[in-house]
């Protein structure tokens, strides 16, 4: 009889009912707290999103399609017709939405956790998981996309370069950081959970939520 599937996360071997039994630890220990994947455009929130709600038995939200929907129009033309500081005000107010209504995974857009205001929310209301990578990871992603307003500008790379200065040292107040690189997308989301029950079982991370 075929045992179960033993899986390698960070180096520990676990089998397929000890990730189980992580994935309900940290779904309990969340209470009604959101996951809130954080970090720059083509970093892998969304794709990382779907696959950490479908394993915690969570709905998955992505903020940007939130806002597209309740404005009737694309990010791009909402930038267009509208300017950035609309956006993000827009964004702002998605986002406490969100945060107050059921646990899920949340992943926002790139600039969002770059707002005072959303970082002291999501502190409050949620679990915050920088996915961070480096700046020809996210090039190399993001470069085919029309879809990015603030990479249309003549030289897409010195732009990613600058958002990296200016937005990195904020993502590093994140709970929690993992790096996005080229490896399976699965394996991002065992070091997720991994991370997660490791954060959520000290007594020092109470749910905040419900205070």
């Amino acid at each position: 009889m075929q045992e179960g599937l033993v899986l390698k996360v960070s180096g520990t071997l676990m089998h397929e009912s000890a990730i189980a039994a992580q994935e309900a630890a940290v779904t309990a220990a969340l209470g009604a707290r959101a996951i809130v994947l954080v970090g720059m455009m083509g970093a892998g929130k969304s794709t990382v999103g779907r696959r950490l709600g479908a394993r915690l038995g969570l709905n998955f939200v992505d903020a940007d399609s939130e806002i597209e929907a309740a404005a009737g129009m694309s990010i791009p033309e909402i930038f267009a017709a509208h300017g950035e500081q609309y956006f993000r005000d827009g964004e702002a107010r998605v986002i406490a939405r969100l945060l107050d209504g059921a646990p899920c995974v949340l992943a926002t857009g790139g600039g969002a956790w770059m707002r005072g205001e959303t970082r002291e929310r999501i502190r409050a209301k949620g679990i915050s998981v920088w996915l961070k990578a480096e700046a020809d990871v996210l090039l190399r992603r993001v470069k085919r996309r029309s879809d990015r307003p603030l990479l249309q500008t003549t030289d897409p790379a010195a732009t990613i370069e600058k958002l990296v200065a200016e937005r990195y040292p904020l993502y590093a107040e994140a709970d929690l950081t993992l790096v996005s690189r080229d490896i399976p997308h699965d394996r991002i989301v065992d070091e997720c959970i991994a991370a997660l029950a490791e954060y959520l079982a000290s007594d020092a991370h109470p749910d905040k939520s419900s205070l």
